[in-house]
């Protein structure tokens, strides 16, 4: 539902990536925002991508468009080694930014953002649309009613079929690798639970494949984590796999409840709940999660509403990302130099 009646965000998006279509310009029609500006490398790709999305003009490089003063939002779809660089670029140039995942290559650079975003004193978010959605919302309500009993151990599996071996994720200097794509989503569902485990998770260990004819690039990863009231974690990723699967299963001591698509709950809003009085299946709407993001991020916005999620936030993410490329015998990702 759109908000006539309120100021829309004026956005810019970096790139014309094909994710963007569902992640931020549906969303930003369905709410009514604005999307002023689109840059890509290739402009016939940026003048075609806007024709087709109704994006109201095209920018002659993501650095102009950064730097447009009509634009006081940017979007950054890019490949991950350019999600830093540029959401540092565009917080120096006092925008908000509604970045995806991860927020930079490695930790160093994610203190960077973290920095540039106090200093900017804009709204600066990674994307994990997962955590605004009611599925998400209601795994934690049913640990927080008791229904399930203290957390005795969670476990989620983030996993898709293989990309072309010329994608940019399968890239180490563009920061490729199935836990930055992938295995983000499993560590930060894992880290969301902290506040019914005692605490933050620690890494206690890691393994991993690495990808044929992509030296220090991860196909698959799994990591597994401890949290200091005693329950257990298993963070797992594999970005060839057969089929797709972004399924979360938390057990507690009294019961358990699973979500076969916490990711992409739009394609299957089911949370299955088993305790010693039978099985139930909720169903928790199929309203995009990407929508329930961008409400969020514009209400943060407009008027200081909280968020989950902040550069702190992906700072934290980013160390335990890095911490398990080093147990699993990688190299956490090099920066990507522009």
């Amino acid at each position: 539902m759109s908000e006539p009646d309120r100021e829309p965000l004026r956005i810019g998006l970096l790139g014309a990536a094909r994710i963007t279509e569902r992640s931020l310009i549906d969303p930003a029609r369905a709410t009514g925002h604005r999307l002023v500006a689109v840059a890509a490398r290739d402009r016939a790709r940026a003048e075609a991508f806007a024709s087709e999305h109704g994006v109201e003009r095209v920018a002659g490089s993501y650095a102009e468009l950064v730097a447009d003063p009509e634009i006081d939002v940017v979007y950054n779809p890019l490949a991950n080694g350019l999600h830093g660089p540029w959401n540092l670029a565009a917080l120096a140039a006092g925008k908000h930014v509604l970045s995806e995942k991860p927020s930079a290559s490695n930790t160093a650079e994610a203190a960077e953002v973290r920095q540039a975003a106090h200093k900017a004193g804009t709204v600066f978010m990674e994307a994990f649309h997962y955590l605004f959605h009611p599925v998400t919302r209601r795994l934690h309500e049913l640990l927080d009613s008791g229904e399930l009993g203290e957390l005795r151990h969670a476990e989620a599996m983030v996993a898709i079929a293989a990309p072309p071996d010329t994608d940019p994720r399968w890239s180490l200097p563009l920061a490729g690798g199935a836990l930055m794509d992938l295995g983000c989503y499993s560590l930060h569902a894992l880290r969301m639970l902290a506040p019914w485990a005692g605490g933050a998770p620690r890494l206690a260990g890691a393994r991993g494949g690495e990808r044929a004819g992509a030296p220090g690039v991860d196909e698959w990863l799994d990591a597994d984590l401890e949290f200091p009231g005693g329950a257990t974690g298993s963070a797992r990723c594999h970005m060839a796999y057969d089929g797709l699967e972004m399924s979360i299963r938390i057990v507690g001591s009294r019961g358990e409840a699973t979500a076969p698509n916490f990711v992409l709950p739009q394609r299957d809003d089911r949370i299955v709940v088993r305790t010693p009085q039978g099985e139930r299946t909720e169903r928790l709407g199929t309203r995009s999660s990407y929508t329930y993001q961008l409400e969020a991020f514009a209400a943060r916005v407009r008027d200081g509403a909280p968020l989950p999620l902040d550069a702190d936030d992906a700072v934290t993410t980013m160390e335990l990302i890095d911490a398990a490329y080093r147990a699993a015998g990688f190299e956490p990702r090099p920066r990507t130099r522009v």
